[in-house]
């Protein structure tokens, strides 16, 4: 008996764990997202009026999804790829080719998380407020290196998985002819 479910490759490298996190903050999002536009539809349609903040706020919300998501998707290797390229070839080449787009996207978000940071301490020294409920703008932007910092650590997280000797076997990747042969059925 496995400890995989039915459904699972347990030839796949090991998934990052604690992912709930990324799980629950997605779904809370989305639920805070739906909730706000929701009321300010009823509030349009009952009074001819809007909240003033509910854009703002959703837009702020809609990017911190996308960072999250992108966190997710880099610690599941769910991340947009060229399948051409990285799928085939021996596995030592995708090997190198999965970790090659590991350290990229570590290296991209760590010099996002970088300047970012530089745009918070920008918007804290001159005090600058949001255009639409005037609070202030950092208070915003502070998620931007937090987000790029959590997603640079799942990359390199995802580097270190991809590092172990079966990652990418080549009797351990779906649809490859020594999986078909060693995985189909004996047909009498």
């Amino acid at each position: 008996m496995t400890d995989f479910p039915p459904t699972a490759n347990p030839a796949s490298p090991p998934t990052a764990k604690a992912l709930a996190l990324e799980d629950w903050l997605v779904v809370l999002i989305m639920a805070a997202l739906a909730l706000i536009t929701f009321a300010n539809v009823l509030l349009r349609y009952f009074t001819d009026t809007s909240f003033a903040w509910t854009e703002e706020i959703s837009i702020f919300l809609m990017i911190v999804l996308a960072m999250v998501g992108g966190s997710s998707a880099v610690a599941r290797d769910q991340h947009i790829r060229i399948e051409f390229f990285s799928g085939n070839g021996s596995a030592q080449r995708r090997r190198r080719l999965a970790r090659l787009g590991a350290l990229m996207t570590a290296l991209l978000f760590t010099v996002l998380a970088v300047l970012s940071v530089r745009l918070v301490w920008d918007d804290w020294r001159y005090e600058e407020t949001s255009p639409g409920i005037g609070v202030p703008q950092w208070w915003y932007s502070m998620w931007l290196p937090i987000c790029s910092v959590a997603i640079a650590l799942r990359a390199l997280g995802l580097f270190v998985r991809q590092g172990h000797p079966a990652a990418f076997a080549p009797e351990m990747i779906e649809g490859t002819e020594a999986a078909e042969n060693t995985t189909a059925p004996a047909q009498t």
